[in-house]
């Protein structure tokens, strides 16, 4: 097995934001910073954040996810074609959110289309001041499609939904060539929509919107498969599944049993990022169909509560999935990023640097020093 990425200690993504990046971006929304100023200020704060980062251990960097609103709707706006609009209705448990937010919506209102390169110069600068690997996350292809199926693409521009998934993957082919001609090696798709068919109201809903939900995994791995195929061998792709992630609240619960055969056979990615932090997730029988030629991160460090994890509870986690896939394709990770949205989880700063040296630790305990 390779783990040259993924590492065995390892992170999804996205940190809470500095107060800085914060404030300042609050201003730029209101129109008193220029995006130029703002983009001085979260230089700043990455290369700050990237030393602390490495200073865990982790080898696996990002920068954070510090220039984006949301993990998925910054990156997929800039696609031609892409319209965000009004919200989504939350599962009930997601009234912890004392504002009643709901995720914006999107979608597909012209011909897609990719315009201009999105990440690749956040990417750049984020090579400039790592020591380690810089890692990049984008959402998966499969979110333009999902949440709101056929209904939300429309007719006019894709009566055949055939031509609407080939310039979706054109749009992502040349995303992530751009990526990898700027030095990319590591990349994650972020996948909230197979995890949300492990979830049977999840599943019902599409039905409702004339989905079936059982083709819809292998409609997904075609796509995802499309987009990645002919990729680089230096490059790595991994996979994140989440069942929704916003001030330590989530949408979606459910086993990966499902959609696991299909899942690990059928997409081509490297490595899969599974939430494992807790019940929601069910147990770690669906690893049973992983190739071990793959590698799955497992989730088991929770980015949701403060409350801090043991490494000897850890560890006997590992023991567990080791049973169903050799220790040696597994690593160990938080089950999610610490803010998928500027607003962050309900935690503090050192709480979420707590977490990332947990993180190294139980795998140093498990697999040694790298």
């Amino acid at each position: 097995m390779k783990y040259n990425p993924p590492f065995r200690a390892d992170h999804v993504g996205s940190l809470l934001r500095t107060l800085e990046v914060r404030n300042n971006r609050l201003l730029w929304k209101k129109g008193e910073l220029s995006a130029e100023e703002l983009r001085a200020i979260e230089d700043l704060a990455i290369a700050k954040t990237v030393k602390r980062l490495e200073a865990t251990g982790m080898r696996s960097i990002t920068d954070g996810e510090f220039r984006r609103d949301y993990f998925h709707l910054d990156f997929l706006k800039e696609l031609a074609g892409v319209t965000v609009t009004g919200g989504i209705e939350a599962n009930p448990n997601a009234k912890a959110a004392e504002d009643g937010f709901t995720p914006p919506k999107l979608s597909v209102t012209g011909k897609l289309r990719h315009v201009h390169d999105i990440q690749v110069d956040d990417f750049k600068y984020l090579k400039s001041v790592v020591t380690q690997t810089a890692k990049v996350s984008i959402p998966s292809p499969t979110m333009v499609h999902f949440r709101g199926g056929r209904k939300s693409i429309d007719i006019d521009a894709y009566p055949d939904m055939d031509e609407f998934f080939s310039d979706l993957t054109a749009c992502y082919r040349a995303e992530i060539a751009a990526l990898y001609a700027a030095g990319c090696r590591y990349l994650q798709l972020d996948d909230t929509n197979l995890a949300y068919l492990c979830d049977p109201k999840m599943r019902a809903a599409a039905v409702e919107r004339g989905e079936d939900p059982n083709e819809l995994p292998r409609t997904y791995a075609a796509l995802i498969n499309s987009v990645i195929e002919d990729r680089p061998d230096d490059l790595t792709v991994g996979i994140h599944l989440c069942r929704g992630n916003y001030r330590s609240t989530w949408f979606a619960e459910g086993g990966y049993e499902p959609v696991a055969e299909v899942l690990f056979n059928d997409i081509a990615v490297d490595a899969y990022f599974l939430e494992y932090d807790d019940e929601r997730s069910g147990d770690f029988a669906p690893l049973r169909f992983v190739p071990h030629h793959k590698s799955v991160v497992l989730g088991i460090v929770s980015s949701k509560v403060a409350a801090l994890e043991s490494v000897d509870d850890l560890c006997k986690r590992i023991d567990e999935a080791a049973q169903y896939l050799p220790l040696d394709n597994l690593c160990v990770s938080p089950q999610c990023g610490f803010s998928s949205t500027h607003h962050g989880n309900q935690m503090t700063h050192d709480d979420q640097w707590k977490k990332l040296e947990l993180v190294v630790n139980t795998a140093t305990k498990v697999w040694g020093n790298p």
